[in-house]
């Protein structure tokens, strides 16, 4: 029997970075999408940016290999790769803006069957600033999201439509949550892969939704 577990943050993230192109510009919002730079492309060239305005980093680094100068976006230290480049703001802003970037991955706090998202403020709150999430999310060519399928008390993310204020309308393509792979289509939700154990029963039971099950359903693809 396969064991019934969750999947960790990496393998979400692992999932998401193997759809990335050869060739593409890719965006990594703070949180798990930062984990995606962590993913090795054996037989593709993936150029990662972060809004901070470093451009083509790799890995994230480990302890002792920090250039306390070289983070991502979410403030982790990251590798050099060979033709990085550093800017500031406006220059970084200036590419995101340009539609340069293939896509972005972010974070959420909802997302909506027709693809709209919600990632910068909660109820009960006070602050949050949108921050460059919303030029990320009207700008790049694709938008993908990372994040958990339900919060810490059990309430489900992916909803009918969101409660929280928006981020952008419409946009999000493609979500990996810790229990499966879910395509954004006209129709709404897709369940395209799923957690090892899992039925697709528990997974709709955790979603604010319908989400349709894919003819070709399978289990959540890991990385070799």
């Amino acid at each position: 029997m396969t064991e019934k577990q969750p999947l960790d943050r990496q393998t979400m993230a692992n999932r998401i970075a193997m759809e990335f192109q050869d060739g593409w510009v890719v965006n990594l919002g703070i949180g798990i999408p930062t984990l995606c730079s962590n993913f090795v492309h054996v037989d593709k060239e993936i150029v990662y940016q972060a809004e901070n305005g470093v451009v083509n980093y790799g890995p994230m680094a480990m302890d002792g290999e920090e250039d306390l100068w070289l983070v991502n976006a979410g403030g982790q230290y990251v590798l050099p790769q060979p033709g990085m480049a550093t800017m500031d703001h406006a220059d970084s802003f200036a590419l995101i803006r340009s539609g340069y970037v293939d896509v972005t991955v972010l974070g959420a706090y909802e997302v909506a069957a027709n693809g709209d998202f919600a990632n910068w403020r909660v109820h009960g709150r006070k602050g949050g600033g949108i921050g460059g999430a919303m030029d990320l999310a009207v700008s790049a060519k694709n938008v993908y999201v990372i994040m958990d399928h339900t919060t810490r008390d059990g309430q489900a993310r992916l909803v009918e439509r969101c409660a929280l204020p928006l981020t952008a309308v419409s946009v999000v393509k493609l979500i990996a949550t810790n229990y499966g792979l879910v395509e954004v289509t006209p129709s709404g939700f897709v369940l395209k892969e799923i957690a090892p154990g899992y039925e697709p029963a528990e997974v709709q039971a955790l979603t604010g939704a319908p989400m349709a099950i894919s003819p070709d359903l399978r289990e959540f693809q890991v990385a070799s």
